[in-house]
């Protein structure tokens, strides 16, 4: 094995995967480690609306992720309080369908895509403790094998990948431009026997203090995730001693004027109810002198908006675009990092905002009522309100649809 590379990607998922394939297909030499090993889950909302399958297409792994007969869905139910908005995403890029693949299926396929191609070594099993750095300049990583054994690799830039709590990002003292903190806990388990109404869809209700979002995912199963308020000592009390039972109950007395509960009555758990309490909706400087980051390790958001995969493709494209531009990197650091962070901004920001209000737990005033009821009523607002979450157009063009809409009622 090698022990200089162009570049060295810590972490290997989602976000890692795509840029070693994105990186190679631009000519670069990579090394992708990741201290895990494949197939391995991790707790993740998992969901591509169909603007991100457009980019898995373009990459050449859609095919192969479809083979694991993951369901494919274009209608979403969402129900706030006693508005019920019902419509199918609108096509981007000539894609109609969205995909909600489980972690264990995704994160294989993407590695081992990433890995089948030239210039790409990888190196399961190693945990990065620490960076190498020449002066101010990151030069490597340090890291520990399975095997207790300490080994260094240099590269010309070293990305990290490796989610929301990033060690790379810590290690490089990367500054938080912005920090949301939710006043949610969320809950997650994977159920069977779970049936639907109609066409398989994904489902959101929000319901006084309380939130529920359903995905059809792998293996004949549903992923389920509640939301209560942080600060309700008593759910979080009940979470803490059975959380199976406690999702259950909380689904039963919260959303009886939902579907909801008769439908998780006739499932059946697969697995552990697995919990994230307390984090932040969170925004990073995104490069420096011989490091970036990419996915979460850049900018983490509330799993409700859905966004975390596709910003995963999506900063990993850029990162490689920029980095493309210039071909002199250990002189260019600051032009490429104001490219760097001004793209994903643009690219990224705007759901960003979106996942920052809906991390908030404030009722819905009377004018959003309003609205939500006109989105349930018209089908050209339930299609541009579906919209902002696969990127068919801008919160900002949803506003000017209902305002529109107002005008003319």
């Amino acid at each position: 094995m090698n022990h200089h590379y162009d570049v060295i990607i810590v972490g290997a998922r989602v976000a890692g995967s795509t840029l070693a394939y994105e990186l190679s297909r631009a000519g670069y030499e990579v090394l992708l480690v990741d201290k895990g090993e494949f197939p391995s889950d991790i707790l993740s909302t998992h969901n591509f609306f169909n603007n991100s399958l457009a980019i898995l297409r373009e990459m050449g792994v859609l095919d192969r992720l479809l083979q694991t007969r993951t369901p494919l869905y274009k209608r979403a139910v969402v129900q706030f309080e006693d508005a019920v908005i019902d419509g199918d995403f609108p096509e981007v890029n000539g894609e109609s369908d969205c995909l909600c693949i489980r972690r264990l299926h995704l994160d294989q396929i993407l590695f081992e895509h990433a890995t089948s191609q030239p210039g790409v070594t990888s190196l399961e099993g190693f945990r990065v403790t620490d960076v190498i750095r020449e002066g101010n300049t990151v030069t490597g990583i340090t890291g520990v094998h399975r095997s207790g054994e300490t080994q260094q690799f240099t590269a010309k830039l070293v990305v990290g990948a490796d989610g929301r709590n990033s060690t790379l990002r810590k290690r490089v003292n990367s500054a938080q431009i912005m920090a949301v903190p939710t006043d949610y806990a969320s809950y997650v388990g994977y159920f069977s026997g779970y049936e639907q109404d109609g066409d398989i869809h994904v489902e959101l209700y929000r319901i006084n203090d309380n939130m529920v979002i359903v995905f059809p995912t792998s293996d004949q199963l549903y992923v389920v995730g509640v939301m209560f308020p942080l600060d309700d000592e008593a759910w979080s009390e009940r979470f803490a001693q059975s959380p199976e039972t406690a999702m259950r109950d909380l689904i039963d007395s919260g959303f009886g004027d939902s579907p909801l509960p008769a439908r998780v009555q006739k499932s059946t758990l697969v697995g552990k109810v697995r919990g994230l309490r307390g984090y932040d909706n969170d925004w990073h400087q995104g490069m420096g002198e011989g490091w970036a980051l990419v996915g979460d390790a850049l900018s983490f958001k509330d799993p409700a908006v859905g966004q975390g995969m596709h910003d995963a493709l999506v900063s990993a494209r850029t990162l490689t675009n920029v980095l493309s531009q210039h071909a002199n990197w250990e002189t260019e650091w600051e032009q490429m990092a104001q490219s760097y962070q001004s793209l994903a901004e643009a690219k990224m920001m705007s759901r960003y905002h979106m996942a920052c209000q809906i991390t908030k737990n404030v009722p819905f005033t009377p004018e959003q009522t309003m609205v939500n009821r006109l989105v349930a009523a018209h089908p050209e607002a339930t299609s541009a309100f579906l919209g902002m979450y696969n990127h068919a157009l801008e919160p900002q063009q949803f506003g000017e649809v209902i305002g529109r809409l107002l005008q003319g009622s």
